[in-house]
C-alpha cells in the first residue's frame, strides 16, 4: 500500500420514509471519523449514497473508480444488510480494498459480523475517532492491528476480538472534517431555505431504557462538551456554511443543568442566528419550567420528547423511569413557550389490542403535543428487552427493523392489523390536530401545514396522510393551503 492511504466513508442506501419526511441530514460519524483519519494522515472521501439516494450499483462504480484502501461503513440495526451489501460489491470490484464497519449493530454484533460475513474484514467497536487514527496508521504499514484498540478482526479465518477503548475524555479535542460534506444537498424541509447542520454538544445517556440502544452503546456514561466550544462551533458554521438550522444529535443535551443554562445563556449572548433542534427528557424539561424562556431566546424551536406509553405499567417495562402524567404536563410547558412539541408512542407488546391502540391515540391527542408518531417496538438483538420479546418475534429480517415495520406480533393481532393500526394511530392524531388549527398559534399553523404536506409527500405515510387530508371533514381552509404550497390532493 502507498504511504498514503485512501479512506472512503460510506453511508449504505437504506430507507424507512422516516427521517427523509423532515429533512436531510447529515452523517456527523462520518464527519468526526473522517477529520480523524485525515489527521493520522490518509487522504478521505465521504460518500453520502443515504442522501443522495444512490443505488447499490451506483455506489459500486463510485468504488471502482475511487479504488479506496480502506472502506468503512456504518450500521444500525435496519442498515445492517445494507451495510454487507456495500462491502461485498466493494470486494468484488476492487479486491484489495480493506472494508470497516462501525456504529451501534455492529458494535454489539462484531463477532457474529467477522464470523458470517467474508467481505467484513473490520469491525470498529464503540467510539471510533481516535481507533480510525490508529487503524490508518496499522493499515499504513506503521503498526499491526494487533496493536490496535476498539476492533475485532479477522486473523486465519478467526474472530479476533483487540482489547476494549475507553471513551475519549475531551470531545472539545475531536476534528469534525465539516469540509468534506456536501452542504449543497442538507436542508430542513419546514424551512428549505436553511442550511441544515447535525451538532453534538455530548455524548452518552445514563437512562435505562429497555428497548433502546444507545444507553447500552454509552455504557449509562454523559460526558458534555464546553458550553464555550459548542457555541463557537455554531458560529462558525453560521459564518462559514450558512448553517440556519442544527440539530443537536445528544440523546439527553440538558443533563446537567448548569452546563445547559450556561450554553443557553452563550447562545442569547452570541446571537448565533441558528435555530436548534432537539431531544431530551420528560424530567428534565420539568426541571427547567422556570428557565424554558432562555430556550426559546437561545433559539430552540423544536423539542422532541420521548413519551414512549401513557400507560404507567408500559412505562415500567420500559424502565422509562418517569411518571405518564408527566408527560403531558412537560408537553404543555413546551406548547406554552410556543416551542414545537414533538412526541412519540412505542406500541406492539405481546398484550396489544387494537382497542389499546385506539385508546393510545385518544390519550396522546389528550397530552396535546404538536407531532405524534406512533412506532413499532423493535427488539435489537442486543437490547435488554428482546429476551423478553423474542417469543414474539415475527420478522427476521433486519431491514424491517426501523420502527415502522411491526416485527413482533402481539398475541390478540396479526402483524397486518398491527402496520394498520399504527397506520391509523398517526393519521388520526393528525386528523384531529388539523380540526382544531385555528387553536394554536399563527407561526405554528403555518408550520403544521407544511409538516402535513411533508409527511404526504416524503414519508411513509403518505398515503394515509393524503386520505386524511382530502377527507370531507378536513377544514377547506386547509386543502386551500395546501394547495398553495403546490399539493394537489387529486
Amino acid at each position: 500500500m502507498r504511504n498514503r492511504l485512501k479512506v472512503m466513508m460510506v453511508t449504505p442506501p437504506y430507507h424507512s420514509g422516516v427521517v427523509e419526511s423532515a429533512g436531510v441530514w447529515m452523517p456527523l460519524n462520518f464527519t468526526y471519523l473522517a477529520g480523524h483519519a485525515r489527521r493520522a494522515g490518509a487522504e478521505v472521501r465521504i460518500l453520502d449514497a443515504m442522501s443522495l439516494f444512490l443505488s447499490h450499483d451506483q455506489i459500486t462504480a463510485e468504488v471502482e473508480r475511487y479504488k479506496p484502501d480502506v472502506l468503512c461503513t456504518t450500521a444500525i440495526t435496519a442498515m445492517e444488510p445494507d451495510a454487507r451489501e456495500v462491502c461485498r460489491n466493494a470486494k468484488r470490484v476492487h479486491p484489495p480494498v480493506i472494508t470497516v464497519m462501525g456504529n451501534v449493530h455492529a458494535t454489539f454484533m462484531h463477532t457474529q459480523l467477522i464470523n458470517e460475513e467474508p467481505a467484513l474484514d473490520i469491525v470498529v467497536r464503540g467510539e471510533g475517532e481516535k481507533t480510525m487514527e490508529d487503524l490508518v496508521h496499522a493499515l499504513s504499514g506503521k503498526a499491526g492491528l494487533g496493536s490496535v484498540a476498539g476492533i475485532t478482526w479477522r486473523s486465519g479465518g478467526t474472530a479476533v476480538i483487540n482489547m476494549a477503548r475507553d471513551f475519549e475524555e475531551d470531545l472539545d479535542g475531536l476534528t469534525p472534517a465539516w469540509d468534506l460534506l456536501d452542504w449543497s444537498i442538507y436542508k430542513y424541509r419546514p424551512h428549505p431555505e436553511g442550511q441544515l447542520a447535525i451538532v453534538s454538544s455530548s455524548r452518552g445517556c445514563r437512562q435505562r431504557c429497555s428497548f433502546c440502544s444507545q444507553q447500552k452503546f454509552w455504557e449509562r456514561t454523559w460526558r458534555g462538551r464546553r458550553p464555550e466550544a459548542v457555541v463557537e462551533e455554531l458560529a462558525f458554521l453560521r459564518k462559514h456554511y450558512n448553517v440556519q438550522v442544527a440539530m443537536l444529535s445528544d440523546e439527553t443535551p440538558t443533563v446537567n443543568r448548569a452546563r445547559w443554562e450556561r450554553l443557553l445563556d452563550l447562545m442569547i449572548e452570541r446571537n448565533t442566528g441558528v435555530e436548534l433542534l432537539m431531544e431530551t427528557r420528560v424530567d428534565d424539561i420539568l426541571r427547567d419550567e422556570d428557565i424554558l424562556y432562555k430556550y426559546v431566546k437561545a433559539g430552540v424551536s423544536h423539542v422532541y420528547l420521548g413519551v414512549e406509553s401513557t400507560s404507567q405499567d408500559t412505562l415500567d417495562l420500559y424502565k422509562k423511569d418517569t411518571k405518564a402524567a408527566h408527560g403531558k404536563r412537560a408537553i404543555e410547558l413546551i406548547n406554552q413557550h410556543g416551542m414545537v412539541s414533538e412526541t412519540s408512542f412505542v406500541l406492539g407488546t405481546p398484550g396489544e389490542t387494537v382497542e389499546s391502540i385506539r385508546r393510545t391515540v385518544e390519550l396522546a391527542q389528550w397530552y396535546g403535543p404538536d407531532m405524534a408518531f406512533f412506532l413499532a417496538i423493535t427488539p435489537w438483538p442486543y437490547a435488554d428487552l428482546y429476551e423478553e420479546l423474542k417469543s414474539h418475534i415475527a420478522v427476521t429480517d433486519y431491514r424491517h427493523y426501523n420502527l415502522v415495520e411491526p416485527v413482533v406480533q402481539p398475541d390478540k393481532m396479526s402483524l397486518a392489523e398491527m402496520q394498520r393500526e399504527l397506520h391509523r394511530a398517526t393519521g388520526h392524531f393528525f386528523m384531529h390536530k388539523f380540526m382544531h388549527l385555528e387553536q394554536l398559534p399563527p407561526a405554528k399553523q403555518d408550520f403544521m401545514i407544511r409538516v402535513l404536506k411533508l409527511l404526504i409527500e416524503h414519508s411513509y405515510l403518505g398515503k394515509e396522510m393524503r386520505e386524511m387530508a382530502g377527507h370531507a371533514a378536513m377544514p377547506p381552509q386547509i386543502r386551500e393551503l395546501l394547495g398553495k404550497l403546490g399539493l394537489s390532493l387529486g
